[in-house]
């Protein structure tokens, strides 16, 4: 680094540590500058990492490495964002948008700093005149989704990094009114990002606060679980006399909180809806922000599982029920002969084929009674399996692909389902508008009693609906490259000189979202339709230096073994013929 670029930077970091209002991060900082003013150059290299840019507001909101620095997750730069989410909500009060003042629902997870970073949020939004309900304890994020539309609040922020690494925090915005609790979309993002900034131009310590914001009482949680209850209790099937079909089959079921907040939640929708209740896995039921566990408390990572596959094995479960530390994601893995540990799990494209089928049926069932036609949409990101457009189309539905993230999913119209193959399934969007591991993992396992009481199990299901709407297979390749940068450059080459065919295949259609119109907002990614069926979608990664590409296949020939091999079968010569295209592109 030259010397006057790390004098510049030191300078910038020095400003910032004279304004901090948290002594750990204004040590942290001070440090850094005395380590780096030495000649340290790992010092300089973390100055340079901190203090070089400022971390990004985006339709996620903030997410970061917790640390000194306007790039890291702090108390000045969570004031800040506040400050300029509560000039934007000033805005929108001002135009007649939302009610004046605006108001602001705020809860936060387990994470190191959350609490101190909602109570900022709560101080700044309320210091800028905005009407502030502060959630008393953590809980887990659906609860904050769920909130904004029981409250009718103007908006939400909750303070979680879901499922990044331990050392991570962030900054999730919800809107309400005409949103309804959805994360917010541009050019909402955009406007906020530039209100943040002017926020950010004077000392923190300027920032206007008040302890005069209200701490919301148990009717919240007690109505979600209400609700969520009602629901998934309205979709079982009943016997002759009214009762709940199945309600005396024993079931097996171990739970994994991944040391976040959904247990307390998770078990009290169960017993409202007469689920059995699961085993815990012990080393990780309590919150705990440090993750002891797991390096990345994702249920997702290999190895995160572990412990939940020991528990099982040590009860003899039959469902393993794992959410993510904000409890916003679900997995479910089961039984399986042909895994050392005994147990695999579904990937997220097969549960949410099942969660889905699930939705339709009761949907349908819904509409039965109440003597009115079928309607409502099913809904995926278009990185999703496909499989769901055929559940829609046999049960007369609506389908709907949408870009990635549920930002997207859960402005659908008339949604009955919506889910993303990273795990993330909205069950009862008339509940909430975002992804809910709690009610999808209620879901989860009274369709597993249901199936059992049938005789068969999850895997049996996937049987069936292989029968019923032909067998999907997917898969991804990842290519690591050197930068985002050369990520978008690749992609950019496939644009110019798109492909033909891949192998055999020949592509039938393509489409280059880029192109206005196409999806919600032009987006960097491109669509490949085959002619045997199959699709590749191919698009860089918006937060690491990679190219993702996901692929699927189908079948509807024969019975369901056989439709199963064939659709594995040209997953597997698809995977090769992408692969070769790729290496033929980089050579």
């Amino acid at each position: 680094m030259a010397l006057n670029e790390l004098e510049a930077l030191l300078q910038r970091a020095r400003n910032w540590a004279a304004h901090d209002i948290d002594p750990v991060t204004q040590a942290e900082a001070e440090r850094w500058i005395a380590q780096a003013s030495a000649g340290d150059e790992p010092a300089a290299a973390e100055l340079a990492e901190a203090f070089a840019g400022r971390l990004a507001f985006g339709t996620a909101g903030l997410r970061g490495r917790l640390g000194a620095g306007p790039a890291r997750m702090n108390r000045v730069v969570v004031s800040q964002t506040s400050a300029g989410f509560a000039a934007f909500l000033l805005a929108r009060a001002a135009r007649g948008e939302t009610s004046s003042p605006p108001s602001v629902v705020i809860g936060y997870d387990a994470r190191v700093n959350s609490d101190v970073f909602a109570r900022d949020a709560a101080e700044i939004m309320a210091g800028a005149g905005v009407r502030v309900t502060l959630l008393p304890e953590h809980g887990p994020t659906p609860l904050v989704a769920f909130a904004v539309r029981h409250l009718d609040a103007s908006a939400g922020i909750m303070v979680t990094a879901s499922h990044n690494p331990p050392r991570d925090n962030g900054y999730k915005v919800y809107l309400g009114d005409a949103d309804a609790g959805s994360q917010i979309v541009p050019p909402d993002d955009s406007a906020i990002a530039a209100l943040i900034d002017i926020a950010a131009t004077g000392p923190v310590a300027e920032l206007p606060r008040s302890t005069e914001y209200a701490l919301a009482g148990p009717d919240i949680a007690d109505t979600y679980v209400t609700r969520t209850a009602s629901s998934l209790l309205a979709g079982f099937p009943v016997t002759h006399d009214g009762r709940t079909l199945n309600t005396e089959v024993p079931l097996r079921i171990v739970y994994t909180a991944m040391h976040g907040v959904g247990a307390e939640l998770s078990n009290r929708v169960l017993l409202a809806s007469g689920l059995p209740l699961p085993t815990p896995v012990p080393e990780q039921h309590e919150p705990d922000g440090n993750f002891p566990t797991v390096d990345f408390p994702n249920p997702e990572e290999p190895g995160a599982l572990d412990l939940a596959f020991r528990t099982a094995r040590e009860i003899g479960a039959e469902l393993i029920i794992a959410h993510d530390p904000d409890a916003d994601r679900l997995a479910v893995a089961l039984p399986h002969l042909d895994e050392e540990s005994g147990y695999r799990r579904l990937t997220g494209n097969e549960l949410g084929l099942l969660l889905g089928w699930r939705a339709a049926e009761r949907a349908m069932q819904d509409a039965e009674e109440r003597k009115v036609p079928l309607t409502g949409t099913l809904a995926c990101t278009i990185v999703s399996s496909p499989a769901l457009s055929a559940v829609a189309k046999d049960y007369g539905l609506d389908y709907a692909e949408t870009l990635s993230g549920f930002k997207w999913v859960s402005r659908v119209p008339n949604l009955v389902f919506g889910f993303e193959e990273a795990l993330g399934y909205l069950t009862q969007p008339h509940v909430v508008l975002d992804k809910d591991g709690i009610s999808a993992g209620a879901d989860a396992i009274a369709m597993a009693r249901w199936a059992k009481g049938r005789g068969t199990d999850i895997w049996g299901l996937l049987e069936e609906a292989t029968d019923r709407f032909g067998h999907f297979a997917s898969s991804q390749i990842t290519l690591r490259l050197d930068s985002m940068a050369a990520a978008s450059e690749l992609a950019a080459k496939i644009r110019t000189a798109p492909p033909t065919a891949f192998g055999v295949r020949a592509v039938q259609s393509s489409a280059d979202l880029l192109e206005p119109g196409l999806a919600e907002v032009p987006a960097n990614v491109l669509r490949y339709d085959l002619a045997d069926g199959s699709r590749v979608m191919i698009r860089p990664s918006g937060t690491e230096p990679k190219l993702k590409l996901y692929l699927d296949t189908f079948s509807e020939k024969g019975k369901a073994s056989k439709r199963r091999a064939a659709a594995e079968r040209a997953l597997r010569e698809l995977e090769s013929d992408v692969t070769a295209f790729l290496e033929g592109l980089q050579g």
